[in-house]
């Protein structure tokens, strides 16, 4: 008959040494040398944000005093697609991910040091 806290404390296990592999792998790639692979990473280090952009341009055009009004009924929708772009786009660079895998090895690492 199998511990369920020790097949939890396996599982656990496991994910810890994935959780390391992956952090070692970004490492690894973050210190290539090659010049295209050092734009391609350049690229996801500095990921575009076209809804934040959008918005801006939006809160622009909405303030520019003119008699028509052209510019506030084009300027209303760019803010409203640009906050669907902020939820819908995912702006997450490799640093975000690096950092999200350390947060979740570390909160492993704990876990299973209360655990023992």
């Amino acid at each position: 008959m199998i511990d369920p806290l020790k097949a939890r404390l396996e599982k656990l296990r496991k994910s810890s040494e994935s959780a390391k592999r992956r952090a070692n792998l970004y490492t690894e790639i973050a210190k290539m040398d090659d010049k295209y692979a050092a734009r391609s990473l350049g690229a996801l280090q500095k990921a575009p944000a076209p809804g934040k952009k959008l918005q801006k341009i939006g809160f622009l055009m909405l303030w520019v005093p003119e008699p028509t009004g052209v510019t506030c009924a084009i300027g209303a929708p760019m803010i409203v697609a640009g906050r669907y772009l902020d939820k819908k786009y995912n702006g997450a660079t490799i640093h975000d991910v690096g950092h999200e895998t350390k947060n979740a090895l570390s909160s492993i690492n704990d876990f299973k040091n209360s655990i023992l």
